[in-house]
């Protein structure tokens, strides 16, 4: 939605379909929302709108206390693009920055730094800087109010240099001390803060109807023993996993939810996943965060998905029976590419040999997903070890910012991976929602979501051709 007209209508109908694709700031006030923000619709003349939060907190606006756009999921846009922005954006929401800085983020991208600033500006409003502050600031927040955590842990935690830094950006950001943003935390929150090194408690938003059952099914189908597990009766499950992190591991669990959003009138409801982490370093909660929701495909845009697919006679009835189907996504990307090589069975025997052991099993959860330089040394030679090593030393990429037809290429040309296996790599790994499978000839009309097209056939048990 470019035109600031037909924005101006989202904000005025307090259309939740755009909560993350685009910010609105009030002049009069110098707050920033998301299009949903329930307050009394500003004047026309005293909005401004703007593509990122990043660019709003730029401009000297902060965030809406009542709205708390910062907490609305990411623009679906960043998942869909291959470009270098969209790549970028993907690998800001990792924590990039914050691990590499600039010069990382961009040595991936394959650019220099100042051009990646160059066209983050230009087309977002705000470089790579800006973007991974405001993600702090975030962070921070969530931190606040859903733990115990000391103030001074906080800070660093959520990727701030010094204290000094982190108490400006949060009075920037939310015009409120750190204090008072813990103290401003709804009661919900307030009653279930976690003590220090106790669960994080956490709402993963999302956008517009969400089929849970379809994405836990898959979740259950495929879950390696050691690494996850799926419990619980249908409708009421819940899926734990191990993560491997920058800084430490952790343990998360997340809830299905089957509530689906009010219908009429014009108003477009998401949800959330209730989820909880449990930490060994606290400044790895972005990472896991965004990994989740990769996992999960929270930041998809089901509207768009939905409008485009169910043009479509053959594919109209599933989309009725299953608005809001989601293409799952993965946390590390080398479980996706073991599955497509070895298989569920394969896999766990891997984790079994080569994983390492948790120095305290939660649950079913006793390993992590073996890191490919482990694998590449254990299992030389064969296509799994030629994944492995590729992986290993970088000749092939399967991070977020992965350019994805280079990415095939590369993989096309390792033993073993046959085109198939690649396509199920680009949907799983690379988050690719614009594939077919080899040999199927899907109509250009899906595009550019045949990866969910594929999906709502297999759910229903159709064929793919």
């Amino acid at each position: 939605m470019k035109d600031e007209d037909s924005r101006y209508e989202a904000v005025r109908s307090r259309d939740a379909r755009f909560d993350g694709v685009f910010f609105f700031a009030v002049e009069t006030t110098g707050i920033y929302c998301r299009p949903s923000c329930p307050a009394v619709t500003p004047k026309r003349h005293n909005v401004r709108f703007f593509v990122t939060a990043a660019a709003a907190q730029g401009s000297g606006f902060r965030a809406c206390r009542r709205c708390r756009p910062d907490a609305v999921p990411g623009s679906a846009e960043w998942n869909v693009r291959a470009d270098v922005v969209g790549r970028a954006m993907r690998l800001i929401a990792d924590g990039v920055v914050d691990r590499e800085g600039v010069a990382g983020l961009a040595s991936r991208l394959g650019y220099s730094s100042r051009q990646v600033q160059r066209q983050l500006t230009a087309e977002l409003g705000a470089g790579p800087v800006a973007l991974a502050r405001a993600q702090r600031a975030h962070t921070a927040r969530v931190l606040l109010q859903t733990t115990e955590l000391p103030v001074t842990e906080i800070a660093f935690a959520s990727g701030f240099a010094s204290v000094r830094q982190f108490n400006d950006t949060v009075r920037e950001v939310y015009a409120a001390t750190p204090t008072e943003v813990r103290a401003a935390a709804p009661r919900d929150r307030a009653a279930r803060r976690a003590a220090p090194g106790a669960a994080i408690p956490l709402r993963l938003a999302h956008r517009g109807p969400y089929q849970a059952g379809a994405v836990f099914d898959q979740l259950a189908r495929e879950a390696v023993p050691g690494v996850e597990e799926v419990t619980g009766a249908p409708g009421a499950r819940t899926y734990r996993r191990t993560l491997r992190l920058p800084y430490g591991t952790a343990v998360a669990a997340v809830q299905e939810r089957t509530r689906t959003p009010r219908a009429g009138t014009g108003t477009h409801m998401g949800g959330w996943l209730d989820a909880r982490l449990h930490l060994t370093d606290p400044r790895d909660l972005t990472t896991a965060v965004q990994r989740l929701r990769r996992l999960f495909d929270l930041d998809a845009d089901p509207y768009a998905v939905d409008e485009r697919l169910g043009a479509d006679p053959r594919l109209a009835p599933l989309v009725a029976a299953r608005p809001g189907l989601r293409s799952p996504g993965a946390v590390d990307p080398l479980e996706p590419a073991v599955h497509a090589l070895a298989g569920r069975d394969g896999a766990e025997r891997l984790v079994h040999r080569y994983g390492k052991v948790l120095d305290a099993p939660h649950g079913g959860l006793t390993h992590l997903f073996p890191e490919p330089a482990v694998l590449a040394e254990a299992e030389p030679g064969g296509p799994l070890g030629a994944l492995a090593a590729a992986l290993a030393d970088g000749t092939v990429r399967l991070d977020p910012g992965a350019d994805r037809h280079d990415t095939e290429q590369a993989l096309l040309a390792l033993p073993g991976m046959d085109p198939a296996a690649v396509a199920a790599v680009r949907v799983r790994a690379l988050g690719d929602p614009d594939v077919a499978p080899p040999g199927a000839d899907l109509p250009d009309s899906w595009r550019p979501w045949r990866s969910y097209a594929v999906r709502h056939l297999c759910v229903a048990g159709e064929p793919v051709r």
